[in-house]
């Protein structure tokens, strides 16, 4: 049996690996192995395995069988092909170790230069260069990048000697220091290392070299790329490969250099190369910061007014070189890259080409434009966009210049940033928004009775709750930035004021709230507002050619249904009337319905909301001009709706004349020990059928007045909540129904309508046969039915969903991406029962869930009929489903919506 292959090689025009094998040798690795073979010059290395981290992990961080046989004969290889011999005291071959994962996570995990430097080697790569300074100023970085990294002596150590060393001898720059200096230096980095560890810096090269591997494989596990991981989605299996490469040396004089470059602009995508590089360095001084770097072109060196020759100018050859290298590396790839280079007394050498990270703005333009260069078609294009990213282009942003005086840190719940004054109750702030003033509502969390003034605010602070909580959900609707969980603000409403980093805030003082970020900053910090480009509209109508699912929005104002339609909603799929209910005007009438004593008392207190709630479905209507309209009947419990505390209760009674005691008798018999598991939803409408029969009648009656005015037929979606047995449905149903027809008799008018429900119970979703008999749609309510079969209410699990993350418990908070195999199970058992028994059932969700592209990939395998999400998540929602259809072998669809 031929012994299993952990370590590949490439350079000198050929590899033994590729491009396709990302997942053995990792991105790096494989782009090496590729540059190889399409001839550009590559020093030679070679590669180990993700599959050796894997066995390193698996077998208590201890190599495979045959792993160091391969790797003296790999490196073998590189000195016969660059004509040095490790660890030869006369020509020594150098090599650096650095990381590479499937994934790119740059910064993330470990590097070292120079190995195979000790006392004796420095001295013979000092005479067969003939530069002893360059020799000693490799050894030093070496002795503090090897000790930072492998040894854990860290390298604020090094950067002290150094300083302390320029102050006596009176140096600057690190330019100035000879090689006498460095030796002298050299001495001291050794001493503080023994000092720290009790042993001496290793001189035994081969020593070094398993050493610098271990630290690289030991990187894939420390805190900042697991960190990193966990918010890119990048699962621990996958493993990091390690890439051994001889050196090249950028700080060979001043014929040698060092850079970084984008094939074009990583910030706005301008087809322009896009760099840095330093004259007489090593790599990691032009990301250090140590010495300020100079332009790649003229024309960036004319408009950055800098004094010093860009490299067009000062190496023109190896920039010519550099610049066809570019052109051929994007052919290729088909894609921007990020480049790194060294020239070595004017020999161009290519040490890295990946797939360069860009923002959101960038990659739109880049895509756009690939295809009118003809280096990508439509469908690449799509698929190169990360439809999350489009975030950064719909909300303002920081500016990036500004300076920062961060306050306090919690959730990015929300993107976006606006600054205003603090406020600490939404009728204030509801009242303070139509003065004109911009406030900022900080609340311990949000219920649904603040709905007034989470609108009226232009931000939300809370320091309570998760991702999926009410201020995060609601907020996210309304396009507001959202901070939430903030755990370090305490707030005391008593005094109207928080305290955060030692600081007092009052009422009125200015915040700025960064929901992109999850930073609360003190006073107002400039924003730049979003632009939406032409290339957005192009890609955006490149989706809808691809998509096969519908998307609509989750909408109940005429402000949240104008904005999903302008970014390209193809209906409402959830209306929630009880957001509604909240308004000024109307909630007196309703406590005034919830405090009647009998169906007389409450029908009369529904006559005087049915007027409002005609106008609101008539102007819903309107804007949807003949789309679908999904409307939910109430669903939340009624004790939600009425005033809370002595105060407000005294202050109700007062603006009523209601009786006070009566309203804290009726507030103690609407309690729940549970509320989401009880008197909430269709439980509402069967005990009190009289509210869904007032909501029938303002949807029927806004539909007829729409349909006059806009001479668009409106079909409503009457949505029932809540259900769990098909007796519950064709209770309400009936009742509904009945309305109908009342309304058909007095309007002498047909009217149009479809009847659903929710499936947003485990026991709905087993039923669904039944259920369908009655039932002309179903949405699925991922929020509830995710609750229901974790048994876990979403504004608590923000406690302790950091703990399941943290410990692996859960790869996924299941109330930001849909739990495929738990609740995904379900909509798929009922998406399959549903269709047995009704085979054109309308399939929709319209959970958080709707907006989440993961959750949509998802749903375009079960072969939803729609999406529906905030209006702010619609352009994300419909480049999710053409990816989604896409990857799934999806052809174009007539019809969709426009940007």
């Amino acid at each position: 049996m031929a012994e299993k292959k952990w370590v590949y090689s490439f350079g000198d025009g050929k590899a033994e690996g590729a491009a396709s094998m990302r997942d053995l040798l990792g991105g790096k690795g494989a782009n090496l192995a590729e540059m190889s073979n399409i001839g550009l010059p590559v020093p030679p290395g070679f590669t180990i395995t993700t599959e050796v981290c894997t066995a390193f992990y698996d077998n208590d961080r201890n190599y495979p069988d045959g792993l160091r046989a391969q790797v003296e004969e790999a490196l073998a290889a590189i000195g016969k092909a660059v004509g040095m011999s490790f660890g030869d005291a006369a020509n020594p071959l150098l090599v650096s170790v650095r990381s590479g994962g499937r994934a790119s996570m740059p910064g993330m995990m470990d590097t070292v230069l120079n190995l195979g430097l000790n006392d004796e080697t420095a001295a013979g790569l000092a005479k067969r260069a003939g530069d002893e300074r360059f020799a000693y100023d490799s050894y030093r970085r070496f002795i503090s990048m090897y000790s930072d990294v492998v040894l854990g002596v860290d390298h604020h150590n090094f950067e002290e000697i150094l300083e302390y060393y320029k102050e006596e001898q009176e140096y600057n720059l690190d330019t100035e220091l000879s090689a006498s200096d460095w030796r002298d230096v050299i001495a001291r980095y050794k001493a503080r290392v023994e000092e720290e560890l009790g042993t001496p810096f290793p001189q035994d090269v081969n020593e070094q070299l398993w050493g610098a591997i271990g630290a690289v494989f030991g990187s894939w596990r420390n805190r900042r790329a697991e960190t990193y991981r966990r918010l890119h989605n990048i699962p621990d299996s996958w493993g990091t490969a390690v890439n051994v490469q001889a050196m090249v040396f950028g700080n060979m004089g001043n014929t040698s250099a060092t850079g970084v470059a984008f094939t074009r602009n990583p910030s706005t995508g301008e087809c322009a190369y896009y760099g840095e590089f330093l004259v007489n360095a090593q790599g990691e001084d032009v990301v250090a910061g140590i010495r300020t770097p100079q332009s790649l072109t003229k024309k960036a060196r004319i408009e950055g007014n800098d004094k010093l020759p860009s490299m067009e100018e000062a190496m023109p050859d190896a920039f010519a070189e550099l610049a066809a290298n570019f052109d051929r590396l994007e052919r290729h790839y088909r894609d921007m890259q990020d480049v790194e280079f060294t020239v070595q007394e004017g020999k161009l050498w290519m040490l890295q080409t990946r797939s360069g990270k860009r923002t959101a703005k960038a990659a739109l333009k880049i895509a756009v434009e690939m295809v009118a260069e003809g280096l990508i078609d439509e469908k690449t294009a799509i698929a190169r966009v990360d439809p999350a990213s489009l975030d950064q282009l719909l909300h303002p942003t920081l500016d990036p210049e500004a300076p920062r005086d961060v306050l306090a840190a919690g959730l990015p719940a929300s993107p976006g940033a606006a600054s205003g004054e603090v406020v600490f109750n939404s009728d204030e702030a509801a009242a303070l928004r139509q003065s004109g003033r911009n406030v900022i509502l900080v609340r311990v969390e949000t219920s649904p009775e603040d709905i007034n003034g989470m609108h009226s605010a232009v931000a939300i602070l809370t320091s309570r709750g998760g991702m999926t909580s009410h201020a995060a959900v609601v907020a996210r609707g309304m396009g507001r930035p959202c901070v939430s969980g903030a755990g370090s603000i305490r707030i005391d409403y008593k005094s109207e004021s928080f305290t955060a980093s030692g600081v007092t805030v009052k009422k009125g003082d200015i915040i700025t709230v960064d929901g992109s970020t999850g930073q609360v900053l003190k006073g107002e910090i400039p924003t730049l507002q979003p632009e939406l480009s032409g290339d957005f509209a192009t890609l955006m109508a490149w989706a809808d050619k691809y998509r096969r699912m519908e998307v609509r929005t989750n909408a109940e104002t005429p402000h949240d249904a104008e904005t999903a339609r302008k970014f390209g909603a193809e209906g409402i799929g959830l209306c929630r009337t009880e957001h509604m209910f909240f308004e000024e005007g109307r909630i007196v009438a309703v406590r005034q319905m919830i405090l009647a004593d009998d169906a007389k008392g409450r029908r009369a207190a529904l006559d005087k909301i049915l007027p409002m709630q005609r106008d609101d479905f008539r102007q819903l209507f309107e804007i949807m001009h003949g789309l679908p309209v999904t409307i939910r009947l109430l669903d939340p419990p009624l004790h939600e709706f009425l005033p809370k505390g002595e105060a407000e209760i005294a202050e109700f009674a007062k603006e009523t004349g209601a009786d006070a005691e009566k309203l804290a008798r009726r507030l103690a018999d609407l309690e729940e020990t549970n509320p989401m598991l009880g008197h909430r939803g269709c439980r509402l409408g069967i005990s009190w059928p009289e509210i869904y029969e007032m909501q029938a009648r303002a949807i029927f009656e806004g539909a007829l007045l729409a349909a006059e005015k806009t001479g668009a037929a409106v079909i409503p979606e009457i949505m029932i909540p809540l259900v769990g047995m098909k007796t519950e449905l064709d209770f309400l149903k009936e009742r509904i129904v009945a309305v109908a027809a009342e309304v058909e008799k007095e309007k002498g008018q047909k009217l149009g309508y479809i009847i659903g429900t929710m499936i947003e119970l485990p026991r709905a979703a087993l039923m669904a046969r039944e259920i369908a008999q009655s039932a002309e749609f179903f949405s699925f309510g991922t929020n509830d039915l995710t609750q229901t079969t974790y048994g876990i209410s979403r504004d608590d699990a923000a406690h302790f969903m950091n703990d399941y993350m943290g410990k692996k418990i859960l790869s996924q908070d299941p109330f930001v991406s849909l739990d495929r195999d738990g609740v995904g199970e379900l909509v798929r058992i009922a998406a399959g029962r549903g269709r047995e028994t009704r085979a054109s059932i309308k399939l929709g969700i319209c959970g958080e869930h709707g907006g989440d592209p993961a959750s949509i990939a998802f749903c375009e395998e079960v072969g939803l009929t729609y999406v529906s999400c905030s209006p702010y998540r619609v352009p994300i929602a419909r480049l999710a489903a053409a990816q989604s259809a896409l990857a799934g072998g999806g052809n174009p669809v007539s019809g969709g919506a426009t940007a």
